[in-house]
């Protein structure tokens, strides 16, 4: 705060009036304690008749000061900040007009065709040394496609997409976070995207998360390493662990689709909303996890048609432990559901 000072009032010579407004030290903003002021009263005459112009006169202004709410000394001429915003508008202004006066940039010409390999013809694309982030096509998400398609195996999926280089996210993501767990498994768990520990490791769920995950798996005598197999929508961290974008979804879907192709579970768990509303789409889409869990869904992927049931993700549940009930009975069904030859439980 900046108060304006015009000229300090006459100065009261009265010892008592002045002792009473600094009775106790006071540290101003100037930088100037009121033991300096005591010593000013100190060192002026105790004749009242024969002040002192010097030392009567500092301590009056600083007496002022103080009174009419001086705070901070800023600098020694008054500032005009009134004619600083005025310059700022002025420029601001004159930006403005030369954005509009510049010439309109070339517009962008169709996206150069990308020839696609024929059907089952392995796709490797080449990783591009010094690769900087693209803006992802309609082309892009076709090669993905038609990669993702050529895969005949796990193995060679696993090797296309950790060649793939039309996601950003894996520019930033130190590893390619395929899946963990046993590829003949009847039960595939689903996440959305790896976290901090995952893309350090390689392995989904295996943070505080995770450990979660396991603990609920055991529960019902499943576990990641003899009966249950884990995976993600998104391959890669996204930075910060932001969401991922509508466009690295779709970049990603047809490799998570042909990964459950090839696996084949006879049920599916969508860990969290986000992995079902990208792999349902439809009405998924605009329901939140708590509409969405414990009801059976329905995935097509091709000629195949997959039972999918929605529950809590693991972190999710670790930030509202009440909700750990709910998953619980939704751990059940599934266990219900694959004990029984994959018929579906009495509701």
């Amino acid at each position: 705060m900046k108060t304006r000072i015009s000229a300090p009032p006459p100065f009261n010579h009265d010892p008592e009036m002045r002792s009473n407004a600094f009775g106790s030290p006071v540290e101003l903003g100037c930088g100037v304690s009121s033991e300096i002021i005591l010593f000013y009263r100190r060192a002026m005459p105790s004749d009242p008749t024969f002040p002192s112009p010097g030392l009567d006169a500092a301590a009056a202004l600083l007496e002022w000061y103080a009174a009419m709410g001086v705070d901070v000394t800023l600098a020694d001429a008054p500032f005009d900040r009134f004619k600083e915003s005025a310059k700022a508008k002025v420029a601001a202004e004159s930006q403005a007009a030369r954005r509009q006066s510049a010439p309109p940039s070339a517009p962008r010409g169709p996206a150069p065709p990308v020839d696609l390999p024929a059907q089952g013809t392995p796709v490797r694309p080449a990783a591009v040394v010094g690769q900087t982030a693209q803006v992802p096509t309609e082309a892009t998400v076709m090669q993905a496609r038609a990669a993702a398609q050529s895969a005949k195996t796990l193995d060679e999926l696993k090797e296309l997409i950790q060649a793939f280089d039309g996601c950003n996210l894996k520019l930033t993501a130190k590893n390619t976070v395929f899946a963990d767990g046993n590829p003949a498994s009847k039960l595939m768990l689903v996440g959305e995207a790896p976290g901090r520990d995952e893309d350090i490791e390689g392995r989904p769920f295996v943070g505080r998360s995770g450990q979660l995950l396991d603990r609920m798996l055991s529960a019902i005598g499943y576990s990641r390493s003899h009966n249950a197999y884990i995976a993600n929508v998104i391959y890669w961290r996204p930075p910060g662990n932001r969401d991922p974008s509508d466009v690295e979804i779709a970049l990603c879907r047809p490799f998570i689709l042909r990964q459950i192709e090839l696996i084949n579970p006879e049920l599916i768990v969508f860990l969290g909303a986000q992995p079902a509303k990208a792999l349902l789409g439809g009405d998924a889409v605009k329901q939140g996890i708590n509409k969405l869990r414990g009801r059976w869904c329905e995935l097509e992927i091709g000629t195949k048609r997959f039972k999918a049931l929605p529950t809590f993700h693991p972190a999710y549940l670790l930030r509202t432990p009440i909700k750990k009930r709910e998953a619980w009975r939704d751990f059940l069904t599934a266990k219900v559901f694959l004990e029984n030859g994959g018929m579906l439980p009495p509701t």
